[in-house]
């Protein structure tokens, strides 16, 4: 079984860990820059989903059952900007998990504070969360030591190792 777990948004990252810890991957969503599609002129950051695809087809096992799982978007009406641009990634991912293979790979939504509870530490709000996700990631998994600075958090990964204790 190979676990994928998706840090939904255009900043967010994707692991996948096979059952026995043998195959690891960890990447950054790959991204394009576009024209806004509003009437103002400014650019918007949207998921590469032909890339996507390509990274989870090349990192996967053909034979391998896989499953996804995938932290729910934040949607505040309060950051209204933020919110669209993660609903708008989240449903160019469900067509990239759609079209991976030739029944779709299954996936479930999270809750962030689901999968920290059982990996991070207690009573941790904003950056310091950020920062737990990077030492953990970097403890747990050293050979993505690198690209879980550089990315600036392991949460794909760490989602990833939730469902694999899980057995989800």
């Amino acid at each position: 079984m190979l676990y994928i777990g998706i840090d939904n948004g255009v900043s967010g990252s994707v692991g996948i860990i096979s059952d026995d810890k043998m195959l690891v991957s960890f990447f950054k969503v790959p991204t394009d820059k576009e024209q806004d599609y509003t009437k103002k002129k400014k650019r918007i950051s949207r998921l590469n989903v032909v890339d996507f695809g390509r990274i989870l087809h090349e990192h996967g096992a053909p034979e391998a059952k896989m499953t996804a799982g995938i932290e729910r978007p934040m949607i505040n009406s309060r950051r209204f900007q933020a919110s669209i641009s993660a609903a708008r990634c989240l449903e160019a991912t469900l067509v990239v998990l759609h079209l991976a293979s030739e029944k779709g790979i299954p996936y479930m939504f999270f809750d962030s504070k689901e999968w920290q509870k059982e990996l991070l530490p207690k009573k941790l709000a904003g950056r310091q969360l950020k920062i737990a996700s990077r030492e953990i990631g970097c403890r747990l998994f050293p050979d993505f030591r690198e690209e879980i600075q550089k990315h600036g958090d392991a949460d794909g990964l760490l989602i990833a190792e939730y469902m694999r204790r899980k057995r989800l």
